[in-house]
């Protein structure tokens, strides 16, 4: 199922990040008041931050990227969710890469991390402060990974 709208991913996103993080993954209290769907629809068409989630695969694949993470990594939906997620950084930055994602399968989260990432025209850019969480549902179950930061301002949608 396509999750760029999908109200049960959405759920999956915002509540493991709220129950790992303690607090919203919308910090907008007047899009949270809104209905699940249109909190999906918000924070895949408008958030003017990126977040991107991937599978549980050996090879992970992004199985959701919102507007915003789109235009800062140059791709279309139907290509991003095709991706393995380790292509998001090149291949001198992948050991970095792994070791953030072990960690935050250990730890539940990071908060605070700083990453040279690749787009796809090959242009290199720095999340900054991103927030890494394991995507589990409330039975414990774990469906991945993901992430959110702010674009970069040279790579921010309209930039």
């Amino acid at each position: 199922m396509d999750n760029a709208h999908n109200p049960r991913f959405y759920h999956l996103l915002a509540s493991s990040f709220a129950r790992l993080l303690g607090r919203a993954l919308i910090p907008d209290p007047n899009v949270r008041h809104r209905d699940v769907a249109a909190q999906a629809s918000w924070l895949y068409q408008s958030a003017p931050f990126c977040v991107l989630a991937h599978d549980t695969q050996a090879d992970p694949i992004f199985t959701y990227a919102n507007r915003a993470a789109q235009t800062c990594f140059g791709y279309e939906w139907d290509e991003i969710t095709r991706l393995p997620s380790r292509l998001s950084a090149e291949a001198p930055n992948r050991a970095e890469r792994q070791r953030l994602l072990d960690e935050v399968a250990t730890a539940g989260f990071i908060e605070h991390y700083r990453g040279l990432r690749i787009a796809r025209s090959g242009q290199q850019f720095w999340i900054e402060n991103a927030i890494v969480w394991q995507l589990a549902d409330e039975a414990g179950t774990l469906h991945g990974q993901a992430a959110m930061f702010q674009s970069p301002p040279d790579m921010a949608p309209g930039a």
